[in-house]
């Protein structure tokens, strides 16, 4: 499931015919490279160019920096020669570099991140927050994708019960049920992969009237979430980061970013040609 925030990353891309290849303006950039080269393949340009990044988000803690990055790459070498490529286009090109997270959609959808592929639109939600907790440590994404997780058929078929739950719950704008569904969906993930802050994370969150706890699953990321219009939005936000402060762990503020021109500016993509 994705989960459109206020952060993401940006990319310039400088074509020149004459280039050999596209060469990155960061180290580990690697695969951004290669997704800007296979967009510039789809376009029908010859050479290469620099492909300049920009991100927000940290790397290895679930929060799709990866992602990000390539779906900027490939909007900046389109906007190079003034075209765009719907979402589906972008999905087939990054398929081909590494699983992904669904964050070329604007809205809320469920994503079929090995596949690549968009499998359900949900839609938009009010504003809310999320009070980030970081366990600490890096998650290596591509090993974690190479390991499928053993998921049960009773596991399964609660799975699609909550994903049907949750279509609902973006439809009515039911933030509240919203909560309940992340947060059995962060138990049932913590059956295969434990997370030692959650249960204290859940408590903070009873503790604050909170709408559920989120797990970012490749990652090691949680969080509270809050609704953006909460009259103590600012005491239970305050609340929560000196609880979090006593597990050892860092906080962060994360904001959602309601409908395609917040998401459009969060992960966006800059082209010249040279």
């Amino acid at each position: 499931m994705t989960l459109p925030i206020t952060m993401g990353s940006t990319a310039k891309f400088r074509y020149s015919a004459d280039a050999t290849g596209i060469t990155p303006d960061a180290p580990g950039k690697s695969k951004s490279a290669r997704v800007a080269a296979l967009a510039l393949e789809a376009l029908g340009r010859p050479g290469g160019g620099e492909l300049l990044l920009a991100g927000e988000l940290p790397e290895g803690k679930g929060l799709a920096s990866s992602s990000a990055d390539l779906v900027a790459s490939v909007r900046a070498v389109a906007d190079a020669f003034g075209v765009s490529f719907p979402a589906a286009t972008i999905e087939s090109l990054l398929r081909q570099v590494e699983p992904t997270d669904g964050v070329m959609h604007d809205e809320i959808v469920a994503f079929l991140h090995r596949e690549v592929r968009l499998h359900r639109r949900l839609g938009h939600l009010p504003r809310f927050v999320v009070v980030g907790y970081d366990e600490g440590g890096r998650i290596d994404t591509v090993s974690y994708n190479r390991s499928p997780a053993p998921v049960d058929d009773r596991t399964r078929a609660e799975y699609a019960v909550l994903l049907d739950r949750l279509a609902t719950a973006v439809a009515r704008h039911d933030l509240r049920a919203v909560g309940a569904v992340a947060t059995r969906s962060a138990e049932l993930h913590a059956r295969l992969r434990p997370r030692p802050a959650l249960a204290p994370l859940r408590a903070a969150c009873a503790e604050t009237d909170g709408l559920g706890v989120v797990v970012a699953h490749s990652g090691t990321v949680l969080g509270v979430l809050l609704a953006g219009d909460d009259p103590d939005l600012d005491r239970k936000t305050s609340f929560l980061q000196a609880r979090y402060a006593r597990l050892g762990g860092p906080s962060a503020i994360y904001h959602y970013a309601p409908g395609s021109t917040a998401r459009r500016d969060a992960i966006e993509g800059n082209g010249d040609v040279l």
